[in-house]
């Protein structure tokens, strides 16, 4: 099912963890809402970083698959609402979470995760996006203020 011109749903539930570990990543209707906003949310991320293509490294996680990836039980990725994802055509996944956060489009969270990827959250419909802007290098010293490099 196509969510928006250049998201799936497919794509954004796909999971291989999921599939090793033989848990059911499918969404509920709601979820499936909160997906088509997260793609369009994406749409603008997709132009941020030079219409390059973005690779979604984990989208929506069940809470079966969130419990198994330690992802906290208060994840935007278990409301369909967060994306993590890299663009290596367009730069590092600093460079991304840079380029999307000099955007005048509203999003709830943009993380650098470990020098590893971009998370990029987006505020549930009647909410008002919290704007944060953050980096966490490991999980013992936590997330600090600011897009910054991890050494």
């Amino acid at each position: 099912m196509q969510l928006s011109p250049n998201f799936s749903l497919e794509e954004l539930i796909a999971s291989e963890v999921a599939a090793r570990a033989g848990i059911n990543n499918s969404p509920g209707p709601a979820v499936i809402e909160n997906l088509r906003r997260l793609a369009q949310g994406l749409e603008l991320v997709r132009l941020a970083v030079g219409s390059c293509p973005i690779h979604i490294n984990s989208g929506y996680r069940s809470p079966a698959l969130n419990a198994r990836v330690g992802g906290v039980s208060s994840s935007a990725h278990v409301r369909g609402l967060a994306a993590d994802i890299v663009c290596p055509q367009f730069g590092s996944p600093l460079e991304v979470c840079r380029a999307i956060a000099e955007q005048d489009f509203e999003t709830d969270q943009i993380i650098h995760e470990f020098g590893k990827w971009c998370h990029v959250a987006f505020a549930p419909p009647g909410a008002i996006a919290r704007k944060q802007l953050l980096t966490i290098a490991s999980a013992s010293k936590g997330y600090a203020q600011g897009l910054n490099p991890v050494a």
